[in-house]
């Protein structure tokens, strides 16, 4: 490593090739489940890369390498419970699930469709103008100008105000 520090490509690909396999045995000895140890394995070289130079070569090499491998494998555990916590794997709910071709939900897409461009067509022409450039066109700002020849804080304030009063127009019909 005191060689890699030095800039020697050679001897820092050999420090993190002879790493990997004390970085999973350390992964092991935390607990880490086999099919996340790989994650560890990745988080621990990403971090030597970033701290390489803290490495003292009057210490330990496996000491430093092992410190750093344990504190890596600890956050991919606490990274996993809360995982854990938050997703549910219900194979049942997965199996009642309706599937994507639900010809209601596409009659009500359609509607909403409907009701969005007519909402779009009843707003003042350049309100219209700007959502349909911005928002609908997904163009930026100053391709919006030069397309409408206004300033871009003009399209910015009619956006700002068709958003507004097609919301209040939608919601209200809702």
């Amino acid at each position: 490593m005191a060689a890699a520090q030095t800039g020697d490509r050679r001897a820092y690909e050999q420090v993190l090739a002879e790493a990997v396999p004390l970085i999973r045995a350390a992964a092991r000895r935390q607990g880490v489940p086999t099919d996340s140890i790989d994650d560890v394995v990745q988080e621990t070289l990403l971090t030597i890369h970033r701290v390489r130079q803290t490495f003292d070569p009057s210490r330990s090499f496996d000491a430093w390498l092992n410190a750093i491998a344990s504190r890596r494998a600890i956050d991919g555990l606490r990274g996993q419970g809360r995982r854990d916590r938050r997703e549910v794997n219900d194979e049942l709910a997965y199996e009642n699930h309706p599937d994507g071709d639900d010809a209601t939900r596409d009659t009500q897409r359609a509607q909403d469709d409907a009701r969005l461009h007519e909402a779009i067509a009843g707003l003042p022409p350049g309100q219209r103008e700007a959502v349909e450039h911005l928002a609908l066109k997904e163009q930026s700002l100053a391709e919006a100008a030069q397309a409408t020849g206004r300033t871009a804080g003009a399209l910015k304030v009619n956006l700002h105000r068709a958003l507004k009063a097609l919301r209040q127009r939608i919601e209200g019909d809702a």
